[in-house]
């Protein structure tokens, strides 16, 4: 099939989604009112609660929630072919996700900024209210491991890829400093210097293998993972501006520069997706996912069709800078759209590639061989992107790189250019997670630190050093310890249960506030991908644990299966909570005007 039908098709339907179901969400469920004061104003600090140009935090916000989940779940998922992962990357953005995002955060601005912990204590009652937070602190936990995982995969034994990486965070910091001092005036001149300089790393990278540098630059897995460990913790404790600001700014031009250049290459080169609608493996047995179509696309697809962590962002840091209700729209709705997006062209990246070439790069050699599939071009590609090796490099990193670079260097006059389109996807397939890892861990961070600090007070104070670098590193370990003992093949589903879960407490939470404001008869708008979602996620959770896809009779294996069942447990005290709330209708509470 032509791709560049499928981008057509896709564009169409997201701008019938916005322009129609959006805005009768906007106006009919959640009332928005352009003159009501937000929190940012009302409780403006300088610090949190700061009014932000509406195009200025559209970008903030699309970089710190696409992270590697809309680039590495379709990716995967193609092992079911193209046409399962397409279908709910439309549908459930359009239904669930881009909804999910647009409820919680009006429901935030509207209860002074609160997170989403907070809104179901609220809402629902103190004790879901704290069960939510610590189902998050898990979640996120193992949401980072399965966004690590990637890095580590992506730049294990790759020299260019690790410079170019290593080069993203001087460049981060330099920034950072630049803008701290020249004030608003500074941002655009500084990110467009940290553009320029991240290009000039991926180009400086290509001498690096087979100079006397390439060792000091060449690292195992296990030697990345600490690395990126290390880089988590400082990341999770340096002041926001020094490090996780200017990286947001970098993220979104690079976001949606490259984003913008892929579609327009698409379009151009019009390639062909060699992987079938349906492959073999839709009942499972499958090379890379074993579980059948049915529950294991929709967690695998995960952050590009609905993602839970969103409504940490969207609760935590956006909803406290929103300078209008008008323009929770276009940021919350838009933005999914956009990460959706993100997710159709990352599925048509990796189905372009010959089958066995795909799997080949998916998976260990061993197995490979075991599935009797045979490679087509992937020597020649191997020599083109300049590694000494692309077999075996699992994760679905690698895999987008490759289909990246085949459609950008298939643009006129670009051909020789693979080898740095290729290193160039993998910056920016990077750039993606450490931006979610520094954020996630600091958020993590804040959570656990809220718990110890209900029993010893100092905890509590986000600007006591100690308590930062201790709340800090139990959490770092804790994602650090996922990947050092796991395989993508664990970490992923175990990731798109976790996430799929947030996203169902969340829809729970967001049913509740438009049941107890008085718009029940509207509650089916998050109701129905609700009751989707979380009956998916419990099927999957279960297969999860019963099934042979966790190490089973090690403590890896318990541990993973003890964490699984803690999340599905938590969502089940959320959903009674909200069911328990949602029943004394007469007593709701009008925080949300009436039609």
């Amino acid at each position: 099939m032509n791709a560049f039908w499928i981008v057509v098709g896709v564009v169409a339907l997201y701008a019938i989604a916005y322009r129609y179901y959006s805005a009768f969400v906007a106006a009919r469920v959640l009332a928005l009112d352009p003159d009501r004061e937000c929190p940012s104003k009302a409780r403006f600090d300088g610090q949190n609660f700061v009014p932000t140009h509406k195009w200025v935090l559209f970008g903030h916000h699309f970089a710190a929630i696409t992270g590697a989940g809309p680039l590495i779940g379709p990716v995967l998922a193609a092992q079911f072919g193209f046409l399962p992962s397409l279908l709910w990357l439309i549908i459930g953005v359009c239904l669930g996700g881009a909804v999910h995002d647009f409820v919680i955060m009006v429901a935030s601005v509207r209860r002074g900024g609160k997170s989403l912990p907070e809104i179901a204590r609220e809402e629902i009652h103190p004790a879901v209210g704290a069960v939510a937070g610590l189902a998050i602190l898990f979640i996120v936990v193992v949401a980072l491991a399965g966004l690590g995982v990637v890095v580590v995969k992506a730049l294990a034994g790759s020299p260019w890829g690790t410079f170019t990486i290593a080069c993203t965070i001087p460049i981060a910091l330099a920034m950072g400093v630049w803008m701290q001092r020249g004030g608003h005036g500074a941002i655009l001149p500084a990110s467009a210097a940290g553009v320029v300089a991240l290009l000039a790393a991926v180009f400086v990278g290509g001498l690096v293998p087979g100079s006397p540098l390439a060792a000091a630059f060449t690292f195992d897995a296990r030697q990345i993972t600490l690395l990126l460990a290390v880089y988590g913790l400082i990341a999770s404790v340096l002041p926001v501006w020094l490090l996780l600001a200017p990286r947001d700014y970098l993220s979104a031009y690079m976001k949606l520069g490259t984003v913008g250049l892929l579609f327009i290459a698409v379009v151009i080169v019009q390639p062909t997706l060699q992987m079938p609608a349906l492959t073999q493996w839709v009942h499972g047995g499958g090379p890379l996912v074993p579980g059948p179509l049915y529950p294991f696309v929709f967690i695998t697809v995960a952050c590009g069709a609905i993602s839970g962590f969103h409504a940490l962002v969207a609760s935590g840091t956006t909803s406290k800078m929103l300078s209008s209700e008008a323009h929770a729209r276009p940021i919350a709705y838009g933005s999914m759209l956009l990460e959706s997006a993100v997710g159709v062209l990352a599925l048509i990246a990796a189905t372009i590639l010959p089958q066995g070439d795909y799997f080949a790069i998916n998976l260990p050699p061993e197995v490979f061989e075991k599935f009797g599939m045979k490679t087509e071009n992937l020597a020649s590609i191997t020599v083109a992107v300049g590694e000494e090796s692309l077999a075996g490099r699992t994760g679905g990193g690698v895999t987008l790189a490759v289909g990246m670079a085949q459609i950008l260097s298939s643009l006129p006059g670009l051909k020789a250019m693979m080898a740095y389109w290729y290193h160039f996807a993998i910056m920016f397939e990077a750039l993606f997670i450490l931006t979610t890892i520094d954020a996630g861990t600091r958020v993590a961070r804040f959570i656990l630190a809220e718990y110890v600090g209900a029993v010893w007070k100092p905890f509590a104070r986000h600007d006591w050093l100690p308590g930062n670098l201790i709340a800090s590193s139990l959490v770092v370990a804790g994602w650090s310890w996922f990947i050092l003992t796991g395989s993508i093949q664990q970490i992923w589903p175990m990731f798109g249960v976790a996430n799929q879960l947030l996203a169902g407490i969340a829809l729970a939470v967001g049913t509740t506030v438009i049941v107890r404001s008085g718009r029940a008869r509207y509650a089916w708008v998050t109701l129905v991908p609700f009751g989707f979602v979380f009956v998916t996620t419990q099927v999957a959770g279960v297969q999860l644990i019963f099934g042979n896809f966790l190490p089973s009779g090690t403590l890896v294996g318990r541990v993973d299966a003890g964490l699984t069942a803690v999340m599905i447990v938590a969502a089940w005290v959320v959903l009674i909570g909200a069911v328990r709330a949602c029943l004394p209708t007469d007593v709701a509470r009008a925080s949300l005007p009436a039609s």
